[in-house]
């Protein structure tokens, strides 16, 4: 069963600061083993950061993704990601492509997330999902 978020969290959460956003996304894509990124009808919906690199933004629930559906992405629709394939599949091709990731943005603030190397990200789950095992 998905995860319900309230809208007293949804309003906490998107009040914290870029860092404490990521961490959030951090530990809550390793609990749940998803994300969510948008996808319009011509592909996944990507957007450029203030040095003009092509970032792909996503989230850690299907909420906080819906609440970016704006504008030019008013025909997106949230798509989850499993983790497996994000970890396997999709930081591969990300890197070699030379993207990079918008982690948590959030509409509201106009802010676009924290961006990162793909493999910082990676590293960055990978040390989350130890504490699993």
């Amino acid at each position: 069963m998905p995860k319900k978020i309230s809208d007293k969290e949804f309003e906490d959460v998107t009040a914290l600061t870029g860092p404490e956003r990521y961490s959030h996304f951090v530990r809550q894509v390793a609990d749940f083993q998803e994300l969510w990124g948008l996808r319009t009808p011509d592909g996944w919906v990507s957007m450029g950061n203030d040095a003009g690199a092509k970032t792909i933004p996503i989230w850690p629930h299907r909420r906080y993704a819906e609440a970016f559906i704006e504008g030019q992405w008013s025909d997106a629709q949230a798509t989850p990601i499993a983790l497996e394939a994000w970890m396997d599949r999709w930081l591969p091709g990300v890197a070699n492509d030379g993207v990079l990731v918008a982690v948590f943005p959030v509409a509201a603030e106009k802010q676009k997330g924290v961006v990162v190397l793909p493999e910082r990200l990676r590293g960055d789950l990978e040390r989350e999902l130890e504490q699993y095992e």
